[in-house]
């Protein structure tokens, strides 16, 4: 016997079940629209909307928790692309625990300068710096190489546009070009050494031979550092501060930051620093989350609350939902679709609101995270407080869905007791 008659009962089985999987799911969508459009729909509107607000929540605490672990918070450079040693911070602390440094820097940042789309590129040395105030007392200053140019830079929360442009003294390599002597200070630290535009500060301690003793103070930046905690913060030309920190034989610096079409910089500073950490600031990388244990903890409530608040409140609306809908259930039986068939409906109406208030709520996310930073940017944050990142939206869509996932048995339970005798009773 040929098994052509087989296959092909089996080919018509498989559409069969096809057509009435879209058949069930067709009607589980137009009744719910029907419902939100031409009858008393309160209650699923009001789970689409919880479900909206909780996502929207949900993204952004997490928009917060992913600047966080990324130093967003806390990031007081407006450069496109920072290069760092592979596994270390991008500042030192104040507290002078040097971690790993790049070399090499004054070359390589003169080699990226010379790639296509990159506006500028500036080495970053920090050095723990004692000054002597006119009271005769020793205090600490965080110093802060730069390399200027002719446009303002953001620096450890500091502007440049105060130090005259280059660095002259790097002269080619040689460190014996003519010095500025230019301190670019923060509030806390003009206080700290008792200092205003004009002064002059000497060097104390931690100097090498033939080191630059004495720096004048060409601004005082009062707007500057407030992502440092109010740390006593000094801008300085690169190569004089590397001269006396000792720094100058390897070019020493802690960081290398990138100005210009983020594509570009990414690209030359990869190529001149490739076993180095390559960071843009277009947005942060999820994965960081995990790295960091305040911002990992933040994030999974977000989603144990997320999940707990849409999951109770979409099984408490649709269940009475579908207890005041029994009606309409039993006309389904009557006309011939089985138990199975209607609990489709029913998981699938479930589904479909939910989603919908999902969506909903990673635009109200995405509106809250620029709420956030514009409010945070104008009152008490110069850098980024919530960042956003694609991965927000298949994230909420998640566990929008597992959310659904846990609300769905509760209206299953009452269709279940839904018969077509209890309804004609009613």
């Amino acid at each position: 016997m040929s098994d052509e008659p087989r296959g092909s009962a089996i080919d018509t089985a498989g559409a069969g079940r096809r057509h009435r999987w879209r058949g069930l799911v067709g009607v589980s969508t137009v009744r719910l629209w029907h419902r939100q459009t031409r009858t008393n729909s309160s209650r699923i509107r009001m789970a689409v909307v919880v479900v909206a607000l909780t996502i929207a929540l949900l993204v952004c605490i997490s928009g917060i928790a992913l600047a966080l672990a990324d130093g967003g918070a806390m990031q007081t450079d407006d450069a496109d692309v920072t290069i760092s040693p592979e596994g270390s911070g991008s500042l030192s602390t104040v507290d002078g625990v040097e971690s790993a440094r790049l070399g090499d820097t004054n070359e390589r940042a003169a080699q990226i300068r010379s790639a296509e789309g990159v506006e500028h590129a500036s080495p970053v040395l920090v050095e723990p710096t004692k000054f002597e105030t006119p009271g005769g007392e020793t205090r600490t200053v965080l110093l802060v190489g730069v390399v200027p140019d002719d446009t303002s830079r953001t620096v450890a929360g500091l502007s440049t546009a105060a130090l005259e442009p280059g660095d002259s003294h790097y002269d080619g390599g040689s460190y014996a070009g003519p010095t500025e002597r230019q301190l670019v200070l923060s509030s806390s630290a003009a206080d700290r050494l008792d200092a205003s535009e004009g002064d002059e500060r000497t060097v104390s301690s931690g100097v090498v031979e033939a080191a630059i003793p004495s720096l004048t103070v060409a601004e005082v930046d009062d707007a500057g550092a407030a992502g440092e905690s109010d740390a006593p913060i000094a801008l300085v030309h690169l190569s004089e501060l590397q001269t006396f920190a000792g720094s100058s034989d390897d070019q020493l610096a802690d960081r290398v930051l990138v100005w210009g079409e983020p594509a570009a910089a990414e690209s030359a500073a990869t190529a001149a620093y490739p076993d180095a950490t390559v960071e843009s600031a277009s947005g942060g990388d999820p994965m960081a989350l995990f790295d960091d244990g305040l911002a990992f903890a933040t994030s999974a409530v977000a989603v144990l609350i997320g999940v707990t608040i849409c999951a109770s409140f979409v099984a408490t609306t649709m269940g009475m939902a579908v207890d005041r809908d029994r009606r309409t259930l039993a006309v389904l039986q009557t006309v011939g679709i089985p138990l199975s068939g209607r609990l489709v409906v029913v998981a699938v109406a479930t589904m479909v609101a939910t989603l919908c208030g999902a969506i909903v709520g990673i635009v109200l996310g995405g509106l809250g995270i620029a709420a956030i930073n514009a409010v945070a940017g104008a009152t008490v944050a110069s850098g980024t407080v919530a960042m956003a990142h694609p991965i927000f939206v298949p994230y909420a869509l998640a566990v929008a869905l597992v959310a659904g996932a846990l609300a769905v048995p509760y209206p299953l339970a009452i269709a279940v007791r839904t018969s077509v005798l209890s309804e004609v009773g009613r």
